[in-house]
Parts: structure tokens; C-alpha cells; sequence
């Protein structure tokens, strides 16, 4: 395996503890080039060590991992100067990311090209920051991203 893997090119992602896992992961491991937390649970919510690039998804209807005491937290807690972003999934649940769905597709696939392959063709879906929609509850970030 280790022949097939670019160690200089690594990202992680996690479904709900999975996505608390996400930002310990981060946290310890700052050569990662991208993180992205889907409906993380965690009993840490602050994350000021983070220096990968985070984009936290959160969903309106989560009952597990309420954006309010889940991502809303972790989000504020990340460096200001850190490239980030948030995105709340309108109309969603804490097992949202379990199913296919376009809108975490775009916004994650986009995020690890720019960030993990320094592909800045993805700016573009990621800056100016996205407007709420049918799908999009919230959605917060810096930009231009620096990384």
C-alpha cells in the first residue's frame, strides 16, 4: 500500500464521532492538507491548534450533533486566520452524510481539489462564499483562502 499512497498529499474526513475524529486528527497531525468534519461529535469544542484547512458540515435537523453545541463551536474555534468554512445542510439530519447528497459533494470535493491538489479552479465554488438555498442553511467562510 505504501507505494500507492502520496503521503505529501493527505486529507481526512469523518462522519460523527468520525468527525470529531477529523479535527483530533488535524489537530495532531498539522502535514495534513485538508479536514473536513461531516456532523461531528466531540466532547472537545474548541479547536484553536487546528492549521489545516476545515471545512465543518453541520445539518439543520441534527438531534445527535445540534449545530448549536457541535459545528457552530468547533467552527468559532478555529483560527481566524485559518482557511475555513462552514456549511449547514437545510432540511438534514446527523445521518445526512450516510446518503449520497449533491450539495456535500460539490462543497467537499471542491474543497479537498483546492486544498489537497492546490487546484485553484475549485476557488470558484467555494469564493464568494455560497448563499443559503433549498439545500444550504448557513454557509460561512474566509476568502480569498490563502493556503
Amino acid at each position: 500500500m505504501r507505494s500507492r499512497v502520496d503521503s505529501s498529499r493527505l486529507g481526512v474526513m469523518g462522519h460523527s464521532m468520525g468527525g470529531g475524529g477529523t479535527l483530533e486528527a488535524a489537530k495532531s497531525r498539522p502535514s495534513l492538507q485538508a479536514a473536513i468534519p461531516l456532523t461531528g461529535w466531540n466532547t472537545d469544542k474548541t479547536w484553536p491548534e487546528v492549521k489545516t484547512p476545515t471545512l465543518i458540515v453541520g445539518s439543520d435537523g441534527d438531534t445527535v450533533a445540534p449545530v448549536a453545541s457541535h459545528s457552530v463551536p468547533f467552527y468559532n474555534s478555529l483560527p481566524s486566520s485559518l482557511d475555513k468554512a462552514y456549511l449547514e445542510l437545510r432540511g438534514a439530519t446527523h445521518f445526512t452524510p450516510n446518503s449520497s447528497n449533491t450539495t456535500i459533494a460539490k462543497y467537499s470535493i471542491s474543497w479537498l481539489k483546492r486544498f489537497i491538489d492546490n487546484d485553484t479552479r475549485y476557488e470558484q465554488f467555494l469564493c464568494p462564499l455560497p448563499s443559503t438555498s433549498l439545500t444550504i442553511a448557513a454557509y460561512r467562510g474566509n476568502c480569498p483562502h490563502t493556503s
